[in-house]
């Protein structure tokens, strides 16, 4: 009996042969490499991949897709299937230290976003994440200052990676089809990171408030973290709104506030 996509579980099933070519090709995954999916769906991208490496770690919520790929595609190679929802999945206890793994996968529209930033959270273990999200998403995670797309998303995921959209993908490819277009996405974290964070939880604060109000310049909308004095003395114009700040100046701006919030 032929699975259906369920909607509880943002189900829409990659079957375009033209895209599946091209992100395998964008991958040129080897043997060897460690390699997990997340989301594998009916395999379209799992097949070429565990061909490719040999050994595959796949991420599957829908218990109900866990037989029939692992009937369809097991003799391919080593494949180990972890029926388990990726928001709470430890993705570096399959590495062992020192090791980083290579993450692909078609993230669900409604959780894309809290997917994206625990992969951040494990980003110690990534080589690279390629992963196919809502175009609009993807848009405003690669934006740079003065875009209107540009917010707090950029920002933050630019902070601990570089982000590069490598082409779009038409609704048509996907089963369903979605009602919006999608892009895949490749993210490497920073190593080294060139915006070092001395409070990650003040930073995301202050991003969040900029952004929060983002018509309204630095002064007033971060009236409540910071004050003027300080924009000034660390090189901001505080007439400046959030949508003028690149992530160099976010990441000084926080280490500012950092320090005088330690001074007794």
């Amino acid at each position: 009996m032929e699975h259906r996509a369920r909607k509880r579980f943002g189900q829409n099933f990659l079957h375009n042969r033209q895209v599946i070519d091209r992100i395998h090709g964008v991958l040129a995954a080897t043997p060897g490499e460690r390699v997990v999916e997340i989301g594998p769906g009916q395999g379209a991208i799992t097949a070429g991949l565990l061909t490719a490496v040999g050994s595959l770690d796949v991420v599957e919520l829908d218990r109900d897709l866990v037989g029939p790929l692992h009937d369809r595609l097991g003799a391919l190679g080593a494949l180990r299937i972890h029926q388990a929802d990726a928001l709470n999945f430890d993705l570096c206890a399959l590495v062992h230290k020192g090791e980083r793994l290579r993450l692909v996968g078609n993230l669900p529209y409604n959780i894309s976003t809290p997917l994206l930033f625990r992969f951040l959270e494990q980003a110690d273990c990534i080589e690279d994440m390629h992963l196919m999200l809502q175009k609009e998403v993807v848009e405003r995670i690669v934006a740079e200052p003065g875009d209107k797309t540009y917010g707090r998303l950029s920002v933050m995921v630019q902070t601990l990676c570089s982000a590069a959209c490598l082409f779009r993908i038409g609704a048509g490819a996907f089963t369903p089809a979605p009602k919006v277009e999608s892009a895949f996405l490749r993210l490497r974290p920073h190593r080294p990171f060139p915006y070092p964070i001395e409070d990650p939880a003040l930073h995301a604060r202050i991003v969040a408030a900029a952004f929060g109000q983002r018509r309204k310049t630095l002064r007033n909308s971060l009236s409540k973290l910071i004050d003027a004095d300080l924009l000034i003395e660390t090189g901001i114009d505080p007439t400046l709104r959030a949508e003028n700040l690149d992530v160099a100046s976010f990441a000084r701006l926080a280490n500012a506030a950092c320090k005088l919030l330690r001074i007794p």
